[in-house]
């Protein structure tokens, strides 16, 4: 370990102790991150048309929060916010990097992240999927960066083509089956594109190789980042062939009336839900569920990037917006949490949590030190049932730099949005009467914009990475 973090191999803590939660033994941590989910694609959010059981399930069997956002409207910033436990205005990764020099898009070895933390008291540690935070070569690679063991890929544009030439397994090439029509686009030393030959869906070989380091745990706790691309587009394949949703087949869709990427987009996703309710199964076999908490939530609102009917799926459901987007609908997610026996059964909670809050929440159950620096709040008393003694942000914050830069604000009912960043003027919506963010009330309310005007100053550190256009 390269951080100063105490290093005590806990492995059954008084969660909370302080603040007089019900003694639980440290669990397992799974999370699983969807891409480009919108809040309204499941089921129990409200989706009429995609088909997800097994989510649905775990909605249906633990705590679902309606009020849950993520750390960014785009993937990198997000999944910094997620690792770091930090907001946009503060973690170091707030963009997608241009490339093909990556370095932006690198977290650096003073950043602590997640699975640091849980490393420090004894955890196993592991990613699956989708990384984008450091190359090989780089400080923020995850190997560098706290997990003992990954396989995937390492950046977004890699990870747009489902059937690529090879994902990495640690710092190894494993050759696909595939082949690859590249473009001339080189992201991160690698060219995006599309299969011209389909063999090996990626998503399908990462649910494997996760499912088999799960089976070969012993007693020791484990934290499992299981980073799913399911269901971001293979942009260049759309821009090539016209259907970037894919898909070895269409599934329980193939005999509908839609256009292919419709079908391709229905299909992804339940194939994904069908993975997780593996999951959830094989949990169950190794008689590990009720000693493990699995979160599932989206890196940001939807995509509209395979060419397919927003109508027809309405991803946002109620909300304004889509990924790359400031409104809630660009940020606001599904956010589910199950852990058999402690996370009662068929919650609901309007808890306003974001996805720095990880770090916190684990580090309480783990009895784990925090790092300086954090902007967390542990969600940990509203897991275990203590919704009363759950602390609350004083607001929430987010700031983007692409499409003229802006910043967002959740500030108790209220929902501030500045375009462009910094010196916009502010839009300020009732998110609880609006979840559409309809009605600018600013000038109504002068001193709700006052005071989140003051938020986003307090809230934003200059970056020399990152500066409005």
């Amino acid at each position: 370990m390269h951080h100063s973090l105490r290093a005590c191999a806990l492995l059954s803590v008084l969660a909370g102790a302080a603040v007089g939660l019900p003694t639980v033994a440290a669990p397992n941590v799974i999370f699983i991150l969807a891409d480009d989910l919108g809040y309204g694609d499941l089921g129990s959010y409200g989706q009429r048309v995609i088909k997800t059981p097994n989510l649905d399930r775990m909605a249906a069997q633990g705590l679902r929060f309606t009020q849950f956002y993520a750390g960014a409207t785009v993937c990198a910033p997000s999944r910094s916010v997620l690792m770091t436990g930090q907001h946009t205005g503060h973690t170091h990764v707030r963009g997608n990097a241009p490339g093909p020099d990556m370095t932006a898009q690198s977290l650096r070895d003073s950043d602590v992240t997640v699975a640091e933390v849980l490393k420090s008291v004894g955890y196993e540690t592991a990613l699956f999927g989708k990384w984008g935070l450091g190359e090989v070569g780089l400080e923020g690679h995850p190997l560098k960066q706290g997990f003992d063991k990954f396989f995937g890929y390492l950046n977004q544009v890699h990870a747009h083509n489902y059937y690529p030439e090879f994902l990495w397994s640690g710092l190894d090439r494993v050759l696909l089956r595939n082949k690859v029509q590249r473009v001339e686009r080189v992201y991160g030393g690698f060219h995006g594109g599309w299969a011209t030959e389909r063999n090996e869906y990626s998503h399908d070989v990462i649910m494997r190789e996760a499912l088999e380091w799960i089976g070969k745990r012993g007693q020791t706790p484990f934290f499992l980042y299981l980073a799913l691309t399911i269901p971001h587009a293979n942009n260049e394949g759309t821009r090539g062939t016209g259907d970037g949703a894919e898909v070895p087949d269409h599934g329980i869709y193939e005999d509908t009336d839609w256009p292919a990427q419709d079908k391709g987009q229905a299909a992804m996703i339940t194939r994904m839900d069908r993975d997780v309710g593996v999951l959830m199964d094989r949990l169950e076999q190794l008689g590990i569920a009720d000693s493990t908490l699995v979160m599932f939530s989206s890196d940001n609102g939807p995509h509209n990037e395979s060419n397919h009917d927003l109508v027809r799926f309405n991803p946002s459901g109620s909300l304004r917006g889509i990924k790359r987007d400031l409104y809630d609908g660009g940020i606001r997610v599904p956010f589910l949490a199950w852990w058999p026996g402690t996370v009662g059964r068929g919650r609901n909670s309007d808890h306003v949590g974001y996805f720095g809050d990880l770090m916190a929440t684990v580090a309480e159950l783990a009895g784990a030190e925090l790092p300086e620096g954090h902007d967390s709040v542990s969600f940990a008393p509203t897991l275990l049932g203590e919704a009363a003694r759950q602390s609350q942000h004083d607001f929430l914050y987010w700031e983007f730099y692409e499409a003229g830069s802006a910043q967002a604000v959740r500030l108790r009912q209220w929902k501030g949005v500045r375009r462009p960043m910094l010196t916009g003027r502010l839009e300020l919506y009732d998110v609880l009467r609006d979840p559409a963010e309809k009605y600018n009330l600013a000038r109504n309310h002068p001193e709700v914009v006052r005071e989140i005007e003051a938020a986003m100053e307090r809230a934003h550190a200059p970056h020399p990475n990152w500066r409005p256009r």
